[in-house]
């Protein structure tokens, strides 16, 4: 079966940024469904007419792909605001940050610890992979027609690429 609108495929790929590092290597098939929410549009041309076996290559530019940086999304907050041991690196959830902290952080994202200080933390609410080009290299393990139930809900239930946008034209990777 070919890949066309409204199939899930079956993929595996390597991941590297445009100097040759790797960034994710999923070595075991992961289904997406082509079609709806789960892919890039830049993917999904690039994966349409091909069948299990096929191995595609391409690069994603940030507009493609996971966005440019946005230094708006950086927020400088009182390190008494978060838990003991909140280290570099942790995640959390918009909607659930602490009590205190700015009025200005959107509640619909996610954000890292990128830095700490004595006083402070730097929230960053950028896709760990923003402002950044990627190239895959993807491997069609399987392709399947889509149940109606994959259909009405737009995923085969493994969105990687494609979470609610962060901000305008911003889309992360969970």
């Amino acid at each position: 079966m070919e890949i066309s609108e409204q199939c899930v495929v079956g993929l595996t790929w390597t991941m590297k940024d445009t100097l040759g590092d790797v960034l994710d290597v999923l070595d075991e098939p992961v289904e997406f469904m082509v079609g709806g929410d789960d892919l890039f549009d830049v993917i999904e041309a690039v994966l349409q007419g091909h069948e299990p076996g096929a191995r595609v290559q391409l690069q994603i530019e940030p507009e493609q792909g996971f966005g440019d940086f946005n230094d708006q999304l950086l927020f400088l907050e009182p390190r008494s605001l978060f838990p003991e041991g909140t280290e570099e690196g942790m995640t959390f959830d918009g909607s659930a940050l602490p009590k205190g902290v700015s009025d200005d952080i959107p509640k619909d994202a996610i954000y890292t610890v990128a830095e700490i200080y004595p006083d402070h933390l730097v929230l960053d609410g950028n896709h760990p992979l923003a402002g950044i080009a990627i190239r895959l290299d993807i491997t069609v393990r399987s392709v399947r027609e889509a149940t109606e139930e994959e259909v009405g809900r737009g995923t085969a239930g493994t969105a990687f690429f494609k979470v609610p946008p962060m901000a305008p034209g911003g889309q992360t990777l969970h």
